[in-house]
């Protein structure tokens, strides 16, 4: 993609999120000239995402390139992480503890069998545990879970430390921000004051709103919502657990992951209802029974918030990266997968300005698949 302009060119981002942001701070460091528009930088989303960095336990039977896709950006994320702290002077909050997967009854236990199973076909293999064997790593486990599985090597992310020093990072090097809401990408960004952003090329990266910005997008990304609650651990009470623990309570899922401060956000609901962010009680009900059914010493824990965020969904639950139109890429619809991901869309996104080839497993995520797959 041949560009003109101010160094290797101007590029303008609509979208301050994770996605967003990391592939602005990774373009100026390499010699592009960057605006990021948002009317509130670091929400959405990516303010209120657990942070699970989790292909293996996400796994589901008819999404393996998904999975493939998922692994091959975790791998990346350490150097990710190492690069981040060393721009930004910040670190951004990666675990590596690992993540459990637990079972609280009978159905519970043969669903997780099942998962178990299909990783083994896929020649991932995981530990599977007792609970007896799973109190002993987390004595946070309470009696009622019967059995589950380990995979120490899907990790976790604070994703507010992580917004921290990704603005920090931009700002280092130089981006600029546009407070602002975008109307549509048409030769260029044209934002609803009427203003218009010029750039050489444009990134969609406007997480569930992405669909909106551009016709080629329509009916492609759509809104799903999830409600998390952080909670914080009180004088007295058992501490969190150290790892992500991810459980099956009655068919439902539902997953805990610590924070070094003692927090533990719960998530997460999901629900196809619009652009809807207000939480219900029937959501946070749900979430802290099933959470407490797990970890029964949460009930000991202060409940500090309560929020829903929209998940950018897409009909194959494959995300969307690379080039829509031109001089217009597109980095949006992942989903459940948005943390995770960061690192391989980064990676695909420089190879596209640069005129690279993208990474092998990222060309499952080119926008021009057929629509109707999946």
């Amino acid at each position: 993609m041949s560009t003109q302009g101010t160094q290797r060119g101007r590029l303008a981002i609509v979208g301050a999120g994770v996605i967003g942001m990391s592939c602005a701070w990774r373009a100026a460091e390499t010699g592009w000239s960057v605006e990021l528009i948002d009317p509130a930088p670091g929400s959405g989303s990516s303010w209120v995402a657990g942070g699970m960095l989790a292909p293996v336990t996400e796994a589901w039977p008819g999404e393996e390139e998904l999975l493939d896709l998922g692994a091959d950006s975790l791998q990346g994320w350490p150097a990710f992480a190492g690069a981040l702290a060393e721009a930004s002077g910040r670190e951004p909050g990666l675990r590596t503890e690992g993540t459990v997967v637990v079972a609280a009854a009978a159905g519970d236990r043969a669903e997780l069998d099942d998962l178990a199973d299909y990783l083994a076909k896929l020649d991932r293999a995981v530990d599977r545990l007792t609970g007896r064997e799973l109190r002993k790593l987390e004595p946070a486990i309470g009696p009622d879970v019967r059995g589950g599985i380990s995979v120490p090597g899907d990790l976790a992310v604070d994703n507010r430390l992580l917004l921290a020093a990704l603005r920090a990072a931009c700002e280092r090097a130089g981006v600029g921000f546009v407070e602002a809401t975008v109307d549509r990408v048409e030769d260029g960004v044209r934002l609803t004051d009427g203003r218009r952003v010029e750039a050489d090329v444009v990134l969609i990266a406007a997480g569930a709103h992405s669909a909106a910005l551009h016709p080629l997008l329509a009916g492609r990304v759509r809104p799903v919502k999830g409600e998390i609650l952080r909670l914080r651990q009180r004088p007295g009470a058992l501490p969190p657990p150290s790892r992500t623990v991810r459980a099956v309570v009655d068919g439902r899922p539902v997953y805990a992951v610590p924070r070094d401060d003692g927090g533990l956000v719960i998530g997460a609901t999901q629900y196809e209802t619009g652009f809807d962010t207000e939480p219900t009680v029937g959501g946070v009900r749900d979430l802290l029974r099933d959470a407490e059914r797990v970890l029964p010493g949460i009930a000991e824990y202060t409940l500090a918030e309560v929020a829903a965020g929209l998940r950018p969904g897409t009909p194959d639950n494959l995300p969307l990266i690379g080039e829509l139109a031109d001089g217009v890429l597109v980095a949006t619809g992942h989903g459940r997968n948005g943390m995770l991901l960061a690192p391989v869309t980064v990676a695909t996104v420089l190879a596209l300005l640069n005129s690279e080839p993208v990474p092998t497993t990222a060309k499952v995520a080119d926008p021009g698949r057929p629509r109707g797959k999946g």
